[in-house]
């Protein structure tokens, strides 16, 4: 059990420096071939922070876990809203001028209905992860469309995020370097979560849920604290927002199109609707004076600490 902790924690560290590895890497190639600063960064900040997920769950896929590439697909979801925004607003209140995140907040709330919806038959099939792929394509021409509205200062935030050395070999580099971190992270991450889980007598499925999900978003967490208290609330929104679009559309569309997922039926009825309340307790948080409080940053960490009691007591009770 200790060395599955050891190798476990050593895996979520590589992860850590492989998406770090991999975004400078995407960013520096993509401003190269001449995407503006903008445009990657837009990318980037809603997106990049997924990667290290996405590397867990194909590894999870591969190594035939997919119950626990399911959990850690939603899992993280939940843990975006409750872990990362709740903690970054607790740390200082969070200033959210981009405009566009209502709108894709909006998105990403009418997606897990969907997906709610597809599962009620027991699983979710390759046409319908086919449609969400294609769905998330549509979601990213939106954001690149309308984020081209934003105020000069939301602009130059997005772009100075992606700002890097734009050398050519550097980013090779940096991308075999990410490669071969997230590789022998995911796998570790994986090969050492079943034996955590058995011991705590968790099924795969809460394996992914709570132990991965959360240990793989502690990295996000820091960094949005640290965005917090820079003053950079847009970025850890757009972060938060994003990587949940990007877990819900790509990662679980991806999986169903691979093989199709089967959805337990407790999992469908209290998982998903999980997930899609932390989404929905953000809209008023949005839609008021923009501003995430601490007090707001409080009530989604006690709701998270609400949802993982709920989740212990049906285990063990």
């Amino acid at each position: 059990m200790t060395t599955a902790i050891v190798m476990f924690a050593l895996g979520l560290a590589l992860l850590a420096l492989g998406g770090d590895s991999i975004v400078k890497g995407a960013s520096g190639l993509a401003q190269r071939l001449g995407l503006s600063p903008f445009v990657a960064g837009l990318l980037l900040v809603a997106f990049g922070t997924s990667l290290p997920e996405l590397a867990v769950n194909l590894q999870a896929v591969l190594a035939g876990e997919q119950a626990l590439a399911l959990g850690n697909a939603i899992g993280s979801n939940i843990v975006n809203f409750g872990l990362t925004l709740g903690a970054a607003a607790l740390a200082a209140p969070l200033l959210v001028r981009w405009r566009a995140l209502s709108p894709m907040l909006l998105l990403l709330l009418l997606g897990t209905l969907l997906v709610i919806a597809f599962s009620l038959d027991g699983a979710l099939g390759r046409l319908e992860g086919a449609g969400m792929l294609v769905a998330f394509v549509a979601v990213v021409a939106f954001a690149l469309v309308r984020t081209r509205r934003e105020a000069p200062e939301v602009q130059d935030a997005i772009s100075a995020y992606a700002r890097t050395q734009t050398g050519l070999g550097l980013n090779l580099i940096r991308f075999a370097v990410a490669a071969v971190l997230l590789y022998f992270g995911a796998r570790l991450v994986v090969q050492n979560a079943a034996p955590i889980g058995a011991a705590m007598g968790m099924t795969p499925l809460l394996t992914g849920l709570l132990p991965v999900a959360i240990a793989t978003a502690l990295p996000e967490m820091a960094a949005a604290i640290a965005a917090a208290r820079r003053g950079q609330g847009d970025m850890v929104a757009g972060h938060v927002i994003g990587s949940s679009l990007f877990n819900l559309l790509v990662v679980l569309g991806a999986m169903a199109v691979w093989q199709p997922v089967p959805m337990a039926a407790s999992f469908v009825h209290f998982e998903l609707p999980a997930a899609l309340l932390f989404a929905l307790m953000l809209v008023p948080m949005l839609r008021g004076d923009l501003r995430i409080s601490r007090a707001e940053g409080g009530i989604l960490m006690l709701g998270l600490l609400g949802w993982i009691a709920m989740e212990l007591v049906s285990l063990y009770a």
